[in-house]
């Protein structure tokens, strides 16, 4: 069949940029601590924000008339106009220069880095690398590579290869509720229906559940890194294998590997659903 991917033109994007300006606001950083069940009495102008919760920051504002089908904001703004069905991030690699303070005003600095036409084993897939740049007085204090993946709807019965991962030293279990999924869209203002839709979930992106966000999962093993170490992460990458999804039994596991810290996301038929990496 012939590709419906016109690279070259989606490749015009390669260089586009924005700018966002936000506050780190106090009271949005301990609406993320109660979504994620950790004290809020912390969250006071001054203090560090913890790692990833920038995504909760600089969000898409983007009106109704202007969303996709699945709620995100339409293609063909500043990313580029994939044509393939389904949109998701796939993982980000991240350096942390200097703290973010609470009740700060931050910029974001955006520019798509790449954009690639790749097969994989469910079909055609386009993953754009975007660079975000979160800056405080003018200094990068975070810079971020984030992968956004487009690819077809996944053929019925489609089995994906599990990494493997070290036998973990550290681990304890994670079970969202839909309150949690409706709270963390709510932060990060994603409108994505695969986390609230059940009924889109299914019959048209053919996931059996709403899907736990990636950027959550992320979140939570980044924070597992610095509990467990007593130490901030000065880099951090993450990779989705495979959705998690509502209703699933997860665990958080960390185990040291060399001068790093190896984690993911175990799925309760012994699969993964993301790896990461910690540096301190």
């Amino acid at each position: 069949m012939m590709s419906t991917v016109d690279i070259a033109n989606l490749r015009q994007w390669i260089g586009k940029d924005e700018v966002r300006h936000d506050v780190l606001s106090p009271g949005h950083a301990r609406l993320m601590a109660a979504t994620l069940g950790l004290p809020t009495s912390g969250s006071v102008t001054g203090a560090p924000l913890p790692a990833l919760w920038h995504w909760i920051y600089f969000l898409d504002a983007a009106p109704p008339d202007q969303l996709g089908r699945d709620g995100h904001p339409m293609r063909g703004g500043f990313l580029p106009p994939v044509p393939l069905a389904n949109r998701m991030w796939a993982g980000s690699r991240l350096i942390f220069h200097a703290p973010l303070p609470l009740g700060a005003m931050g910029e974001r600095r955006s520019r798509v880095e790449s954009v690639e036409h790749k097969q994989g084993h469910s079909g055609e897939l386009v993953f754009v690398t975007v660079l975000h740049e979160i800056l405080l007085d003018g200094r990068v204090a975070i810079s971020e590579h984030q992968d956004i993946v487009y690819k077809e709807l996944a053929p019925p019965g489609l089995v994906v290869a599990s990494p493997k991962v070290p036998e973990a030293r550290h681990s304890k279990p994670f079970s969202p509720t839909s309150t949690t999924l409706f709270r963390y869209s709510a932060l990060t203002f994603n409108g994505h229906r695969i986390h609230y839709d059940v009924d889109y979930c299914r019959e048209v992106e053919g996931y059996a559940n709403l899907v736990v966000h990636g950027p959550l999962n992320a979140t939570l093993l980044a924070a597992f890194a610095e509990e467990i170490t007593g130490r901030p992460v000065t880099a951090f990458n993450c990779r989705g294998v495979m959705p998690s999804l509502l209703g699933q039994a997860l665990t958080v596991n960390a185990t040291p590997v060399d001068e790093h810290l190896a984690l993911w996301i175990g799925l309760p038929d012994g699969k993964v659903g993301m790896t990461a990496t910690a540096f301190f």
